[in-house]
């Protein structure tokens, strides 16, 4: 189909293809924006031209290193400046970048680097002692450490490892780039979290990242020179992609590693960050910070945010403080983001604060890069599109993985029907726009009815007292499950179980409403998701 009849000579050249990859991003900045700021770090300040050059040197090294194209190279590493360089210095040589999360236990993070392969492991110095400890672990060759220290923050280097720095220092900033002869060449590979047995390895190419990059411009609405500020964690689905995407831009990156209230204002006070992205704790974090860690900034941030929806009473107060907030929606198997709900300015800027934040939470519509994506029955129907009816999101598209390493069965378990399986419940708008009600397994079931956790935790969050709430099944032996809350309130709050039983009763059915208020901190991943699998070993026991 498509093809001439005659078609002779019209044939693929070095001149007419070339293979999709982010990595030209960073090549084509080194020119274009040689002398733009591209990453910012405290005092560490580099333009793109030194960007390029401390890239082409890591690359060179690792090399020289011994590290082949296909060759896995993983990192420790909060979002710092090295941590960016990994991201085009590691597939520069070839190689394919295993970001690997700093908050797993000694013995995932052996797992993963033994099931990966990994050759050379780049390690923050805070987490030095883990990786040594993995490493002691695993049964056969281990990987080289190369150790990122970050004396200013306080972690100077143990001595113990060959440094970063150096490292960079005996490299080649006119290293030639090994650039992928083939897109669905592996550009990274991504480890689920991993809370039921071991964690899968998402296997992404380099076209699906390159995409992500130019769909994400579009959505987000992207001009030139953006300050980027990665709160995102790069081994999170290599932060969205936006540590790919910037150079496109000849943006900037500001690195974080400490993800709170004062550094994120204070980030766009003095660094005049235009955008970021984040889970819904950042949001509620922005939202509550104490009157002293704010800071003034007279420009509108924009935001990406995504993970369990956030609370419409969330989303409706952020945006007086001058941010304007985007949900999207992704999963590590599809790179990130691949929904985003798109803002009718002609339809919604009418309506009332609380009308515009629910709207604003849900997960719309697919992103450019993307074929379609829907949600169907366990049929694989498409379902109604009344907001009523339930079923699952299905995803296809350039921007999903390859499948999951060392894995057929999971990855054709993944795959059937033509679409990747989300997991994820949801219902879908008449307009198209997909809303999540719940994860599968966070469903609650009492006495027949279906119950959205997300639902109960979206009214408990439109408590004033309430800071964070999360809802899981609590067995019962009437109902079989009945709704269990887990509050955090905000400080000098005095809320009661009673209290948030009675204000959730104002909106919801009675079978809807927690029957039991627990408050305690939240268990919390590294991304700012909720644990509720930690929750519902506490329910268990209540």
């Amino acid at each position: 189909m498509g093809w001439m009849a005659d078609e002779t000579g019209l044939d693929k050249t070095a001149a007419n293809y070339v293979a999709l990859t982010p990595l030209s991003h960073l090549r084509r900045a080194a020119h274009v924006f040689a002398e733009r700021p591209a990453v910012v770090y405290g005092a560490h300040r580099v333009t793109y031209a030194e960007y390029y050059a401390r890239c082409s040197r890591l690359a060179s090294a690792l090399a020289a290193m011994d590290v082949k194209p296909g060759d896995v190279v993983a990192t420790l590493i909060p979002n710092l400046p090295a941590q960016a360089e990994a991201h085009f210095g590691v597939p520069a040589c070839g190689a394919v970048l295993n970001t690997i999360n700093m908050r797993l236990d000694v013995g995932t993070v052996t797992y993963i680097l033994e099931h990966g392969g990994a050759k050379v492991v780049l390690v923050d110095t805070q987490f030095i002692t883990l990786a040594e400890d993995a490493i002691a672990r695993i049964d056969g060759a281990a990987p080289i450490i190369i150790e990122v220290a970050d004396a200013a923050h306080g972690w100077p280097a143990t001595g113990r490892h060959t440094e970063y720095e150096d490292v960079l220092e005996g490299g080649d900033p006119d290293f030639d780039w090994i650039m992928p002869e083939d897109e669905w060449e592996s550009i990274a590979l991504n480890y689920t979290s991993g809370t039921t047995g071991r964690p899968k390895g998402v296997v992404t190419h380099h076209r699906g990242s390159y995409l992500m990059t130019m769909g994400t411009v579009i959505s987000w609405r992207m001009q030139l020179h953006p300050v980027y500020l990665a709160i995102v964690p790069l081994f999170h689905c290599n932060g969205w992609n936006h540590t790919w995407m910037m150079p496109l831009l000849g943006g900037t990156v500001v690195c974080c590693r400490e993800i709170a209230a004062k550094p994120i204002y204070d980030a766009i006070a003095d660094e005049g960050v235009t955008h970021f992205g984040g889970a819904p704790i950042v949001l509620n974090m922005i939202v509550n910070a104490d009157e002293a860690d704010r800071r003034a900034f007279d420009h509108v941030v924009e935001v990406f945010t995504a993970g369990a929806p956030p609370a419409p009473a969330t989303l409706g107060k952020i945006e007086g403080l001058g941010f304007n907030v985007t949900q999207v929606y992704g999963l590590t198997e599809t790179y990130g983001h691949v929904t985003e709900c798109i803002w009718r300015d002609d339809e919604w800027d009418g309506l009332e604060h609380g009308e515009r934040a629910a709207i604003k939470a849900r997960q719309g519509v697919a992103f450019p890069m993307m074929d379609d994506i829907t949600v169907m029955d366990a049929d694989m129907t498409q379902i109604p599109m009344d907001a009523t009816a339930q079923g699952e999101i299905m995803i296809r598209g350039n921007s999903v993985m390859k499948g999951y390493l060392k894995n057929p069965d999971a990855t054709a378990e993944a795959f059937a029907g033509g679409y990747f399986h989300s997991g994820d419940i949801a219902v879908q708008h008449p307009d198209g726009y997909i809303q999540i009600a719940d994860r599968a397994k966070d469903i609650i079931i009492s006495g027949g009815e279906n119950i959205s956790s997300v639902e109960v935790e979206g009214v408990l969050m439109g408590h004033p007292d309430v800071n964070l709430a999360a809802v899981v099944a609590q067995p019962d032996a009437k109902w079989g499950e009945v709704p269990c809350a887990f509050v955090e309130l905000k400080p000098g709050s005095a809320a009661t179980e009673a209290d948030l039983i009675a204000f959730s009763r104002e909106t919801l059915a009675g079978f809807k409403s927690p029957k039991r208020v627990v408050f305690q901190e939240l268990p919390k991943t590294s991304t700012g998701k909720i644990q509720k699998f930690e929750l519902r070993k506490v329910a268990e026991g209540l």
